[in-house]
């Protein structure tokens, strides 16, 4: 398609529909038959098993109801599905979202939360319409890893209190150095029962993904710990006692209350809450791209997770985001289009209408459980130890995001970590470049002329020792700039013909051309010819946009024709 893009408009507008054409109509094209609507029924049945605790357990730690989890699963994971640029994602609450929905909760309140959703939703719609979600994709590795075990590590201290039914004379603290000592003091009122329902939830999930991988691992343990609370009437917290269980109805949507001193105030959560969706998000239709073989468009995801965040926020619920588990779940239980998403988020409905009273006697213990296993599962072990063998460097970033995530603030750990990562790379990209003195001509340069372009070889021009000739390899751009530039100056008064070959050049930007531009003047005042040679179209366009034009410079196809146009000016000034 960009092949076309300069002389074919018509294209360029199909082209455009099509990168925002949702998945959902793209199957029904390739036709949608029966045996695939069986496959996407069976899929979106095993994610609704695995989402509806989830949901609940993501809820509640975020701060929120269970219901506002469900209502987010089932608003959100609809539209992600249906209007969305992946095949297999599902969208809902995620793990990753827990601290940053905590603590706009706690900071601005539920109102302050539904407004902040709404705010990243059409944020997220906007990224995706400019087509700036192809960037996302650009986050380093290290920050993706050190922030995702950072999430973890806070999820899991979140869920000690639940997991250990610890009783505290005031409220649990955000911060992990101070909810670390609050809970230490607290240990002495651990209470048995609850502790053996969590440790017995997490044992149950353990086991079934071992032994029994196809199992709902997640809703039988959660089912089993409902149980035996029921049976054995344990005193503990459930949803019932904790939230007076969950509606049997969707609400009616409404819009979050808001004025603008409300909007500046939540700005900061909603912009937080934008740029870690577009990364959860995009990063999971990645991972289903890399499961199936298929492709993804990643600006008609954003639109999509855009109008889901809306529509979550106008029901009620939390913030939605791609979400990597049950992805992989719909994946590997065989979906072959969004229909499963759509199907999944049926079956969570139906359960909100025909089963809500049961979910009353879920233990938050069982819930909290459930994050226990979810926090072990987000950190990646083998690429945490890979990372921090690779170099000193991915290390180094590794660990200041983690850091940043567990201790600061997760917006600063990911514009710290991107930014850390950037300079990486811009460092490492600028040791490649180099720049080397080819005096006398070296054969090689010949080859590249054929034809009428070829000229006789001159050994005496080419071992003239008025003439030097540089050739540049690799990205000549502002971080490379300064120390060829360092090089390119070292010319002797004795010169009187500077050539620089960019045949090894793939690009050049601003500080570059300016860089050449500075030497082609002090050239000039010397009485130092300078001709250009191996520029392409870009290239050359970026260094005359910069004043890199005749009579400043001169431009020769090769080498052996620029060491030829010197000569021949230089005899020209002799003859005169």
């Amino acid at each position: 398609m960009n092949t076309h893009a300069a002389t074919a408009p018509a294209v360029d507008r199909g082209s455009f529909v099509e990168l925002y054409t949702p998945k959902l109509i793209t199957v029904f094209r390739e036709g949608y038959r029966l045996n695939h609507l069986r496959t996407d029924m069976v899929a979106g049945l095993t994610v609704a098993v695995v989402a509806l605790p989830l949901s609940m357990a993501i809820a509640i730690a975020s701060g929120a109801t269970p219901a506002q989890g469900l209502y987010t699963a089932i608003v959100g994971g609809f539209l992600v599905s249906l209007l969305g640029g992946s095949r297999f994602q599902i969208g809902g609450p995620a793990g990753a979202f827990i601290v940053l929905v905590a603590t706009t909760i706690a900071t601005h309140g539920m109102d302050g939360l539904l407004l902040a959703t709404l705010l990243s939703g059409l944020m997220l719609a906007a990224v995706g319409l400019l087509g700036l979600g192809t960037y996302v994709k650009f986050t380093p590795y290290p920050v993706t890893v050190g922030f995702t075990a950072g999430i973890a590590v806070i999820i899991a201290a979140s869920q000690l209190k639940e997991l250990l039914g610890l009783t505290l004379s005031a409220p649990e603290p955000g911060p992990l150095l101070e909810k670390l000592p609050v809970l230490w003091h607290a240990l002495p009122s651990i209470d048995a029962a609850t502790t053996a329902l969590s440790v017995a939830t997490i044992v149950t999930i353990v086991a079934l993904r071992r032994w029994r991988p196809h199992w709902p691992g997640l809703l039988i343990a959660v089912a089993g710990a409902a149980g035996a609370t029921a049976v054995f009437d344990l005193p503990v917290s459930t949803i019932g006692t904790a939230f007076g269980g969950i509606p049997s109805t969707l609400p009616v949507p409404a819009l979050p209350d808001f004025s603008l001193d409300k909007v500046q105030a939540v700005m900061p959560s909603a912009i937080a809450f934008t740029l870690l969706g577009a990364i959860e998000s995009l990063l999971s239709a990645v991972v289903a791209d890399g499961m199936t073989g298929r492709r993804h468009r990643s600006n008609c995801e954003l639109v999509a997770q855009g109008a889901a965040n809306v529509a979550s926020a106008l029901f009620g619920g939390i913030c939605v985001t791609g979400t990597i588990a049950r992805t992989a779940t719909n994946v590997r239980a065989g979906a072959h289009g969004p229909l499963a998403g759509i199907l999944h988020a049926g079956f969570l409905l139906l359960f909100i209408l025909l089963a809500a009273p049961l979910a009353s006697a879920i233990p938050l213990a069982a819930l909290a459980g459930v994050l226990a296993v979810v926090a072990w599962n987000m950190v990646e072990k083998s690429a945490f130890v890979a990372l921090s063998r690779a170099s000193r460097a991915d290390a180094a970033v590794l660990l200041a995001t983690l850091g940043l995530t567990v201790f600061r603030d997760l917006t600063e750990a990911i514009v710290v970590g991107v930014a850390l990562g950037s300079l990486l790379f811009i460092h490492r990209i600028s040791q490649t470049t180099e720049v080397a003195t080819h005096t006398p001509l070296i054969a090689e340069d010949r080859a590249d002329e054929t034809g009428a372009d070829r000229v006789p070889y001159d050994e005496h021009a080419a071992a003239d020792p008025d003439v030097v000739v540089y050739r540049i390899v690799g990205a000549f751009f502002f971080g490379a700039a300064a120390s060829i530039g360092t090089v390119l100056e070292r010319i002797a008064d004795t010169h009187r013909l500077l050539v620089v070959d960019f045949t090894g050049v793939p690009f050049v930007d601003a500080t570059a051309a300016n860089t050449l531009g500075s030497l082609a003047r002090k050239a000039g005042t010397r009485g130092v010819k300078v001709i250009l040679t191996g520029t392409n179209q870009g290239i050359r366009k970026e260094l005359v946009a910069h004043g890199l034009k005749p009579p400043a410079v001169g431009y020769a196809h090769s080498i052996e024709r620029a060491l030829r146009k010197g000569r021949e000016a230089r005899d020209r000034r002799v003859a005169a």
